[in-house]
């Protein structure tokens, strides 16, 4: 009996595709979705070069691609996969496995990110599984990202200092110059980048429990963690969002602050929304501010999280004291969102201020921020300009510290707290 059997008896449309003996020190399958991709070498690269580990690793490339994907996709995805079999042919060893996957003809309903992601990491589910192998990873990387050359020494030395650990993040830097492009796009993904950092941060200093990156080039998790909370999605794009908080509130997650993976800064339309087609939308807007979300209704968000334990066990007379006491962008939403019904729920089934809590933010998880963010700013707030509110926020986190006010100079300060201050 395999540890994930019960998970493979809902999967009713899984096929083991990979044969093979597979090492019993297997501790890593990177997993890694490639659609269209000229730079899969690159990557591929990067993990051969990477510094070794006292565990084997395995490595699953995803070329996928629809049933109406154009010829020249599919023209390229054949180069692809031609390229990187020769080269895996001439670059693997016992410790380091190469696993090619051609997925063509995906259904159009469901072909995309999720879809080549679920695929890459259900195998590797299997491989595991065959060994009953409950302590494995798998590591999600992109087909155009390149790691640091001490990223699984740090992997595997996190894992083994906090065996409990369901997921992490790892830091990460888009290449924010050179020769590789125009400097729009670097100019356009510093601003990207920038606003990430600032959204991420903000969130952080409210108190939200769950505020990590879920970029897909950027995360691995536990394979118990994978198939307790069900698996990949297999949505189009945004797939390792909804995918990462599914797990964050299973706890144990963590930020590796002590390596980077670089992911790809260029303008792509592979997915319908993510880096590359914000890049292409910077771009396109031309001299016009990058408008972000007013870093007050970050700091009205702060307010009802610190008061979260008052409404354990609350009754309605104090609830409704409470909520008037809270900015009115919070009051506003909370009732327009339920909040009487959502508490008597959430009481219900607590017995304790621990399990309250943990059961609070799983009604006001991250998608119920997004809806906030949204909520507050059609109502209460303007957005504003990116510059002002990451100073804002930057001279509030770091004792009023000066910096030069632009994108920048202000993305290279957050960088900078980010790899002082991992969580």
């Amino acid at each position: 009996m395999g540890f994930a059997d019960f998970y493979f008896e809902r999967q009713k449309n899984f096929q083991l595709k990979i044969q093979g003996k597979i090492q019993s020190d297997l501790k890593f399958i990177v997993v890694i979705p490639c659609f269209n991709e000229f730079k899969l070498l690159e990557t591929l690269g990067s993990i051969k070069n990477a510094e070794k580990i006292n565990s084997s690793i395995e490595v699953i490339i995803v070329i996928n691609s629809s049933e109406v994907s154009q010829q020249e996709v599919i023209d390229q995805n054949i180069k692809t996969y031609n390229n990187a079999k020769s080269w895996i042919a001439m670059h693997e060893d016992s410790s380091l496995r190469f696993f090619l996957l051609n997925e063509e003809n995906l259904p159009r309903k469901f072909a995309g990110a999720g879809l080549a992601r679920k695929i890459g990491m259900d195998q590797a589910i299997a491989r595991f599984n065959q060994l009953n192998i409950e302590n494995g990873v798998i590591v999600s990387v992109d087909a155009d990202s390149r790691l640091e050359s001490n990223y699984f020494i740090e992997l595997e030395k996190h894992f083994k200092n906090y065996p409990k650990t369901n997921a992490i993040t790892t830091y990460f830097e888009h290449p924010v110059n050179g020769s590789e492009f125009d400097n729009d796009i670097y100019s356009a993904i510093t601003k990207y980048e920038l606003y990430l950092r600032y959204y991420k941060l903000a969130l952080n200093s409210t108190g939200f429990p769950y505020s990590f990156y879920t970029v897909g080039s950027c995360f691995a998790v536990n394979v118990k963690a994978y198939v307790k909370q069900g698996g990949m999605n297999r949505k189009q794009a945004g797939e390792d969002f909804y995918f990462l908080h599914k797990i964050f509130p299973l706890g144990n997650c963590y930020e590796i602050n002590t390596t980077c993976v670089y992911p790809s800064s260029r303008i792509s339309e592979r997915v319908p929304f993510g880096t590359g087609p914000m890049v292409k939308a910077i771009i396109e807007s031309g001299e016009k501010d990058f408008l972000t979300y007013n870093y007050s209704s970050f700091l009205d968000l702060k307010l009802l999280f610190s008061v979260v334990h008052k409404l354990f066990r609350v009754k309605p007379q104090t609830l409704e004291k409470i909520i008037l006491e809270l900015p009115i962008s919070i009051s506003e939403f909370l009732k327009a969102n339920g909040i009487e019904t959502a508490l008597e729920e959430i009481n219900k089934n607590s017995s304790n201020i621990k399990s309250f809590t943990k059961r609070f933010y799983n009604w006001f998880d991250a998608f119920r921020v997004l809806k906030y963010m949204n909520f507050a700013h059609e109502k209460y707030f303007e957005k504003q300009d990116l510059l002002d509110e990451a100073e804002r926020l930057f001279a509030n986190i770091s004792n009023g510290k000066k910096v030069i006010k632009d994108y920048q100079s202000l993305l290279k300060e957050y960088r900078n707290i980010e790899k002082r201050d991992p969580k």
